[in-house]
């Protein structure tokens, strides 16, 4: 079966014991606690076969799964969030689906069509619709990722992937405003690689270095360009964005060395609505930090699915630590944040048609 042809024929096994009253509903760590369901689709002979909904449980591999071998693997995150009526959204999937296939193709991976991709989740996240909380910042995160399987060693694309996508329910990723550190040695991405590509091999590299500056006391890196270290890219968790002037800027996206945000594209076209000048290009290492020294740059926060809009307070740079002005005298990165909170719960008029109903 294509499922190109048919996507309400989906095998559905629900699960015959539910956890979800285990869940501490107060102390949930982030992506540690999974709901009971997950969709799994095979790619083999040219096609996608059936998609299965069954209780979220462990995967059977083969010692030999090329994927584990050569890094053909990529991933996505997402957010179902709930309406004080009962209401589920999801918030803006077409991007999400849009930035999976083509990542797929940056990794010669099978694509899934965006219609098909936002459907499928549509379906596993209506099933496990209890999951989600209506706490203040709490939500359901959707991971759908796709892997090689061929069971053989050789260096070439896999003709056959697994498609899965499962679900956690979640509260804040980041506790606390964020320090970040401008990584001037390690690199995340050059130009020509993939770092356009949500793919895990990027992740990993990122580890080492992450780790270093963890144990400086940083939350996360700030990533800049691979030939200088001279230019801004991304943060570790997050795109970032500075008010420098009363203008929000952020690096440009016209390089094939960062991710393109979903949120952040939101916060961009919010701030053009308000009437806010927006500037993306360029931003130097050089001018970030005189920017804070000087009093220029007024706010520096990240935007994400994880992190939605997290508060950078301390930038490390080289033997310095600079501290920017508390969280609550942030003005546009507080209403930012409590606009698209209150978008994604449903609070307030959806003019954009950016919440897809589930």
């Amino acid at each position: 079966m294509n499922i190109l042809n048919d996507t309400k024929s989906i095998n559905v096994t629900l699960t015959k014991q539910s956890h979800i009253n285990d869940v501490d509903w107060n102390n949930i760590p982030f992506g540690r606690v999974f709901s009971d369901h997950m969709l799994v689709m095979d790619y083999a002979d040219g096609e996608w076969k059936q998609p299965e909904i069954i209780p979220f449980g462990d995967l059977l591999l083969n010692p030999a799964t090329s994927a584990i071998h050569y890094g053909q693997s990529v991933f996505e995150g997402m957010k179902a969030t709930k309406a004080e009526n009962g209401d589920v959204f999801l918030f803006r999937p077409e991007m999400n689906a849009k930035r999976f296939r083509e990542s797929c193709e940056r990794m010669c991976m099978a694509t899934i069509p965006d219609d098909i991709f936002v459907e499928l989740i549509r379906k596993l996240v209506d099933i496990d619709r209890d999951w989600i909380s209506t706490k203040e910042d709490y939500s359901l995160y959707i991971r759908p990722f796709m892997f090689a399987t061929d069971d053989f060693i050789g260096v070439k694309p896999s003709e056959t992937y697994k498609f899965v996508i499962f679900t956690c329910p979640v509260g804040t990723y980041y506790t606390e405003p964020v320090s970040v550190k401008i990584e001037e040695f390690y690199t995340r991405a050059a130009a020509g690689g993939a770092g356009i590509a949500k793919t895990a091999g990027n992740y990993g590299a990122a580890l080492y270095p992450a780790k270093l500056g963890q144990m400086n006391g940083f939350h996360q890196l700030v990533w800049t360009d691979a030939k200088e270290h001279k230019y801004i890219e991304e943060s570790g968790t997050m795109n970032i964005l500075f008010v420098i002037n009363g203008v929000l800027v952020t690096p440009s996206e016209e390089s094939d060395t960062i991710l393109r945000g979903t949120t952040k594209r939101a916060v961009i076209e919010v701030a053009k609505s308000w009437g806010m000048k927006v500037e993306e290009r360029q931003v130097s290492v050089n001018e970030v930090i005189s920017g804070i020294k000087d009093g220029s740059i007024s706010e520096v926060f990240g935007a994400g699915t994880a992190a939605t809009i997290a508060h950078i307070v301390k930038v490390g740079f080289r033997d310095e630590i600079l501290e920017l002005s508390p969280v609550e005298k942030r003005p546009f990165a507080n209403k930012v944040k409590k606009y698209l909170d209150d978008l994604k719960a449903g609070k307030i008029e959806d003019i954009n048609g950016w919440c897809l109903k589930v």
